[in-house]
């Protein structure tokens, strides 16, 4: 999965970065085809927000999450985001047996 990480008022961590990377591996499984994932990190005064898009395998997938810890936003919105992929994908094979 391609993975292109903003950070918006907050400082670049590669912590972070390898944090996000890791958990955006475990949703590439459910991906046929490759997907480019558009993460945004950032910051307003005690909220940390985590925005990811996700696009490909003709999904365009959006979840957006905020908590008083960057990384609780991050797992939070990558689970919201797996539970969308698979009630998409879900959709797409019931479409197909007809």
């Amino acid at each position: 999965m391609q993975v292109s990480i903003t950070f918006k008022n907050i400082e670049s961590s590669e912590r972070l970065k390898n944090f996000v990377k890791e958990k955006l591996g475990k949703l590439d499984r459910l991906f046929d085809s490759p997907a480019k994932a558009d993460v945004t990190l950032s910051v307003e005064k005690f909220r940390r927000i985590a925005e990811v898009n996700i696009s490909g395998d003709r999904l365009n997938i959006i979840g957006k999450e905020e908590t008083e810890d960057m990384y609780a936003s991050i797992d939070m919105v990558l689970d919201k985001l797996e539970k969308q992929i698979k009630k998409k994908k879900e959709k797409i094979k019931q479409r197909r047996t007809g």
